[in-house]
């Protein structure tokens, strides 16, 4: 796809099937119907021209452009050209020409609330990006011609704070977000005005693809799923750019999680099929065939589901030289617990759920709150279905405790889609307080 896209402009244009010469007939319309009659010279040449790098339209014809595509003014104010062309909600496909664009598309939704909560990429846009992941193979880095020199030194004083950033305590992590978004634009700044060698360049890549990644759960856990899936798509974009599969399958598996979450399990078994066919780690892949066996279960096929589980467990327990990569360095036989019961929940097996996630709890170390907080709303669920409202009411008390504590939007959400099952229980003590209080949250 990179070599029949080269330039946002054209991918934009693609996405609404318009050639060359409909998108120069649209910016004349648009040049007529305003009140001074403007006329422009835009043709399919001028066109070819923009979509080829080898010039960049007036800001008089960007108006134009964005009055043909529907893009406010406020956009071109906000972004340089080509950035703030649309995307339509599809992700931007990868390759060198897509980089920044992703990276300034990432942003863009990040400020847009409107849609920040049901707003997310089709199955079919991600089978798509997953497959491009696997198959294309990334440009070589070119370096800068343009802009200030990009030395190792400040190179590493982005990765160690980025570091120090990601690493704090979870109760510290939620007042970190504005920071990092910080860093992620002075990198993405680098990245497009920075005059860099090839080396410099692929950590720089790496450093935006972490970085954005890290955002875009930033954004998931707090509900706003059209801006963490921008942000996903310049964090797969860049850690394609910069040649690490590792990374790349991390954000296809993060993809598959937030579609496991709202409901659409059927788009995240591809996206994970697909980073399982390009990783060798075996914690990696043990992640990815767990993750597979929760939409195998959301979908209720049973068997594939305890295939993966199988999987999940047995490269768990495969001994590597190597570290894990960071993205899952986390994952531990706690998560293959408590992921496995909800899996159980979902194929209706309350009683071997209610085992597993208990397990699962008693396994998990006490660093990790806001996965507590979340396994805690699992234990709730199997609790309530196995009638045990007295206890559920406990444990989902406690969610909401350390859910408020460390600022966990996430474990707030899952809490409140307990309540329809508390609700046939109103007369047991604690319930209508439990109600009453998830709606002043």
């Amino acid at each position: 796809m990179d070599d029949q896209i080269r330039h946002p402009l054209a991918y934009a244009r693609a996405l609404r099937g318009w050639s060359q010469t409909d998108l120069a007939a649209r910016i004349h319309h648009a040049a007529r119907n305003r009140p001074e009659g403007l006329r422009s010279g835009t043709d399919k040449a001028a066109v070819s021209k923009w979509e080829n790098w080898k010039k960049t339209p007036s800001f008089e014809s960007q108006l134009l452009i964005a009055e043909a595509f529907d893009v406010p003014i406020s956009d071109l104010e906000a972004y340089e050209w080509p950035h703030w062309l649309p995307g339509q909600e599809q992700p931007v496909p990868l390759g060198s020409a897509f980089t920044v664009h992703a990276l300034r598309d990432a942003q863009r939704a990040a400020m847009d609330h409107r849609r920040r909560t049901f707003m997310t990429f089709s199955a079919l846009a991600l089978a798509g990006l997953s497959a491009q992941w696997a198959t294309l193979e990334p440009d070589r880095l070119t370096t800068a011609l343009n802009g200030k020199h990009v030395d190792g030194e400040l190179v590493d004083w982005l990765e160690d704070t980025s570091a120090k950033l990601t690493s704090l305590p979870t109760e510290q992590r939620q007042h970190t977000a504005k920071l990092m978004d910080a860093q992620l634009d002075t990198v993405t700044d680098l990245l497009e005005q920075g005059r860099y060698t090839e080396p410099i360049g692929r950590r720089l890549h790496l450093l935006a693809a972490s970085l954005a990644s890290t955002c875009g759960w930033h954004r998931f856990d707090q509900g706003q799923h059209f801006a963490a899936g921008k942000l996903w798509n310049a964090a797969l974009t860049n850690a394609h750019a910069a040649r690490d599969r590792d990374l790349g399958a991390g954000v296809l598996s993060d993809f598959a999680y937030q579609s496991i979450w709202l409901t659409q399990p059927d788009a995240a078994v591809e996206p994970l099929s697909q980073a399982l066919i390009h990783t060798r780690h075996p914690t990696a892949r043990s992640l990815l065939y767990l993750r597979r066996a929760r939409a195998h279960a959301a979908l209720g096929a049973a068997a594939d589901c305890h295939r993966d589980l199988t999987a999940a467990e047995a490269a768990l327990l495969t001994d590597s030289p190597d570290p894990a990569p960071a993205w899952c360095r986390w994952m531990s036989t706690a998560d293959l617990a408590v992921d496995s019961g909800q899996c159980m929940l979902d194929l209706g097996r309350t009683d071997e759920a209610h085992a597993r996630i208990d397990e699962g709890m008693s396994l998990l170390p006490r660093s990790r709150d806001k996965t507590r907080g979340i396994f805690l709303t699992y234990e709730a669920r199997s609790l309530l279905q196995a009638h045990e409202v007295e206890q559920a009411l406990v444990v989902t008390n406690q969610s909401l405790d350390l859910a408020s504590r460390i600022g966990a939007e996430r474990c707030i959400s899952l809490v409140r889609e307990l309540v329809p099952s508390f609700k046939p229980y109103r007369q047991v003590d604690g319930v209508a307080d439990l109600l009453e209080r998830l709606k002043a949250s």
